[in-house]
C-alpha cells in the first residue's frame, strides 16, 4: 500500500462506511482501505435496540450500503482485520496477524465497547451486553424464550431493551443506580416521565438499586441479588450501564487522549494526517466552545463527513448540535441541543404530559439549551434554531402551543 496516496480508515462501522462514501463523493480516487473487526460489512446500531430487535425491521436494513457498493466505488472493505498498533512517524498501521500498511491520512473510526458489570457471577451464561448485531440476535432469542429478565442500567439501552423485552410478553425488573432511569441526562422533570412510561407498561422499575452479585444454578444465571440483600429472580440479565470509547490505539501511538480521542472542530487529532470521528472523538464543538464526545447515532453518521472532507484538506468544521432519539412502546421521541448536568434553571413544557404529546424546552437565564419533542414530529429544525440563537425568549409564550415556535425569536 502506498504511504504516499493511501487513505485507511480503521472502524468498519456506521461512521467508517460514511467516511468512506464522503470520500469517494468528494472525488478522492485514490487507495481507500475500510478496515473492521467484524465479520458483517457496515451496518447502523439503533435498529439492534429498536426495531430489529422488536422484529419489526428486517435484516437487511441495518447495514449501511448494499454488499456490491463497496466493489463498486473501490472501496477495499476488509472484514475480520483488527488493527494492532498504529505508527504516526511511520504512516503505517499494525494488523493483528502482524502485516502491515502505509497510509497518508488516517481516520480512526474505532467505536466504543460495552463497561463490564464488576460483580460477582457477571461471567455466567445469560448474562447479555448489546453493542453488535449478533449481540441483537442473542437478544431476540431471549425474548422469544425467557419468562423474566433484569436489566441493570436504566440508560437509553436499557429503556429500550426493557420496552422490547415487554412488547414480547417477558416480566421485566429494571434496576437503575440513580433514583429515576435517565436522570444525569435529562433531570428530574423528565427523567419521571420516562419512569411513568415504564412503569404503565409493567415493568418493575427500582431506583437507588445497587447489585451485589448475579446468582447461577450450574453456571446459568437464576438471579440478581442486591446489596440490601434482596433476591431478584430472572432467566436472563441484560447490562446497559454504559460505553468506554475504545482509545487504546490512539494512546499507544501518542496521541493525545482524555476521555475519547481529542480532535478540533475539523475532527483532526495532535497529529496532523490523523482524524477521528463517532464514538470515540471528543471534538472541540465551535458553537458551545467546549469538546464534546457524543454517542449518539446521528455523530456517528454526521461527524464523519467533516472528517473525510478534513482529510482531502477543505476547509470545514463539526458544528452541528447534538441529537438523538428513541422509540419505546408508543413513545418516539426526539432530543436535540446539549445541557450538562445540572446546567440549566427551568424546564418549560409545551403540550400534555400526561398523553405525551409535548415538547420540553431546558432553559438557562431565559436561553433555550435543548429541546426534546415527545410524540410531536417536524419540530426539530426549529427547535435547532432556538438553541444557536442563543437568545432569551420568553417562557410563557414557550410553553403556548398556539405560539408558533419560529416566533420566538425576535
Amino acid at each position: 500500500m502506498d504511504r504516499n496516496t493511501a487513505f485507511l480508515i480503521a472502524g468498519a462501522g456506521l461512521a467508517g462506511a460514511k467516511a468512506a462514501e464522503t470520500l469517494r463523493a468528494e472525488g478522492f480516487d485514490g487507495p481507500l482501505v475500510l478496515l473492521g473487526d467484524e465479520h458483517e460489512r457496515p451496518y447502523e446500531r439503533p435498529p439492534l435496540s429498536k426495531g430489529y430487535l422488536l422484529g419489526t425491521s428486517e435484516k437487511e436494513k441495518v447495514y449501511v450500503h448494499p454488499p456490491q457498493w463497496y466493489a463498486e466505488h473501490d472501496v477495499d472493505l476488509r472484514l475480520g482485520r483488527t488493527v494492532s498498533a498504529v505508527d504516526p512517524a511511520a504512516h503505517e498501521v499494525t494488523l493483528a496477524d502482524g502485516s502491515r500498511l502505509g497510509y497518508a491520512k488516517l481516520l480512526l473510526a474505532t467505536g466504543s465497547t460495552p463497561r463490564r458489570l464488576p460483580v460477582p457471577g457477571a461471567d455466567l451464561d445469560g448474562v447479555h451486553y448489546l453493542r453488535r448485531l449478533a449481540d441483537s440476535e442473542r437478544l431476540q432469542e431471549v425474548n422469544r424464550s425467557a419468562s423474566r429478565i433484569v436489566v441493570i442500567g436504566a440508560g437509553w439501552i436499557g429503556l429500550e431493551t426493557a420496552a422490547a423485552a415487554r412488547t414480547a410478553g417477558v416480566e421485566v425488573t429494571v434496576l437503575e443506580a440513580a433514583p429515576l432511569p435517565l436522570l444525569r441526562v435529562l433531570g428530574p422533570e423528565v427523567a419521571r416521565i420516562f419512569a411513568t412510561l415504564h412503569t404503565d407498561h409493567g415493568v418493575e422499575l427500582r431506583g437507588g438499586a445497587q447489585v451485589a452479585e448475579i446468582t447461577g444454578t450450574n453456571g446459568a444465571v437464576d438471579g440478581v441479588r442486591l446489596a440490601d440483600g434482596s433476591l431478584i429472580g430472572a432467566d436472563a440479565v441484560i447490562v446497559g450501564i454504559g460505553i468506554t470509547p475504545n482509545t487504546e490505539l490512539a494512546a499507544a501511538a501518542g496521541l493525545k487522549v482524555d476521555n475519547g480521542i481529542v480532535v478540533d472542530e475539523r475532527l483532526r487529532s495532535s497529529h496532523p494526517d490523523i482524524f477521528a470521528a463517532g464514538d470515540v472523538a471528543n471534538a472541540y464543538h465551535p458553537l458551545l466552545g467546549r469538546h464534546l464526545r457524543v454517542e449518539h447515532w446521528a455523530n456517528a453518521l454526521h461527524q464523519p463527513k467533516t472528517a473525510a472532507k478534513a482529510m482531502l484538506d477543505q476547509d470545514v468544521r463539526y458544528d452541528r448540535l447534538p441529537y438523538f432519539f428513541t422509540d419505546q412502546y408508543d413513545l418516539g421521541m426526539e432530543y436535540t441541543g446539549y445541557v450538562e448536568p445540572e446546567g440549566y434553571d427551568r424546564v418549560v413544557f409545551r403540550g400534555d404530559t400526561d398523553a405525551r404529546e409535548f415538547i420540553a424546552f431546558w432553559l438557562s437565564g431565559g436561553r433555550v439549551l435543548a429541546g426534546m419533542n415527545v410524540n410531536v414530529w417536524d419540530v426539530v429544525e426549529p427547535i435547532r434554531a432556538l438553541v444557536t440563537s442563543g437568545q432569551a425568549v420568553d417562557p410563557e409564550r414557550l410553553a403556548d402551543p398556539d405560539v408558533p415556535l419560529p416566533e420566538l425569536l425576535p
